[in-house]
Formats: structure tokens, C-alpha cells, sequence
């Protein structure tokens, strides 16, 4: 593994799989963004009937023993 390393220089290496590696992200981030459902900037439509669904569940604190 190290003759890898004496023909790369790696300081070179390391900037440019940062740099992927960060232009991935942005990448992944703005596909999200641009989805209806994982749109966390303006949210979605389907947000009102999720609250309506878990605002309904009612604990009963007498059977937890």
C-alpha cells in the first residue's frame, strides 16, 4: 500500500477526494431539495395528515405496569 502513495502525491489525493466528496453532497442536498417529499426548506403537503395521524394516540398510563 505504500508504493501506491510514492506515485500519488498525497496532498493531492486528499484535496481532490475532498473536493468530490463535497460536490457529492451538494449534489445529493440539491436532488433532495428539489423533491416535493424531502423538501425540509418549504416542507410538504403530506405534513397536516402525519401530525393528524400521531395527534390522535392516547396513552393509558395503568397498563404500563
Amino acid at each position: 500500500m505504500w508504493r501506491i502513495w510514492l506515485l500519488f502525491d498525497p496532498r493531492r489525493v486528499l484535496v481532490a477526494l475532498f473536493t468530490f466528496l463535497f460536490a457529492l453532497a451538494l449534489l445529493i442536498h440539491f436532488v433532495l431539495l428539489s423533491t416535493d417529499r424531502f423538501n425540509w426548506l418549504e416542507g410538504s403537503s403530506t405534513t397536516g395528515a402525519a401530525t393528524e395521524q400521531t395527534s390522535e394516540v392516547v396513552y393509558n398510563r395503568s397498563n404500563w405496569v
